[in-house]
């Protein structure tokens, strides 16, 4: 499983938000904090911000804060706000194709494989879905200095 890097991205933005307080911080200001793309962030905060996970704020004081609690957001939330809900594996029925397909009867069953990757990442999903970040806020805060340096940075 490979996740593009707007995940990483999107989880610390979350918590930096968090961190400040909420926000709003400007999309810049949050790229500049970490040294990242400003142009690629504000993707990624588009699209938390579609998934209802930050608020846009307008103005000249404006920018992004977060659109509900830490402790109702989870990193299945996350992760599909910004990769989508598509399933990673996509069954293409080999075992039906060529040699093997032409001197092996039809199925009748459902693909074992197929099966197989279904069962494991409805089980990532779920594992996913289980934590929230909050609970990463926790881990986070077992060093405080953390908390400081990001406040610092972002104001």
């Amino acid at each position: 499983m490979r996740m593009a890097k707007g995940v990483e991205w999107a989880l610390h933005t979350l918590l930096n938000l968090d961190m400040i307080g909420g926000g709003p911080v400007g999309s810049g200001q949050l790229a500049e904090a970490h040294g990242l793309s400003a142009s690629y962030l504000n993707k990624q905060l588009q699209q938390l911000a579609r998934a209802e996970l930050v608020i846009s704020v307008p103005g000249p004081r404006g920018g992004f804060r977060l659109a509900r609690p830490l402790e109702n957001i989870t990193l299945l939330d996350v992760v599909e706000a910004i990769e989508g809900s598509t399933q990673v594996f996509h069954c293409t029925e080999i075992r039906c194709s060529g040699k093997i397909g032409e001197l092996s009867p039809p199925p009748t069953g459902a693909c074992a494989v197929n099966a197989a990757m279904r069962r494991a990442e409805q089980a990532w999903h779920q594992s996913l879905a289980a934590q929230t970040l909050a609970d990463i806020r926790t881990e986070v805060d077992s060093t405080p200095l953390v908390r400081q340096v990001v406040r610092s940075a972002l104001n």
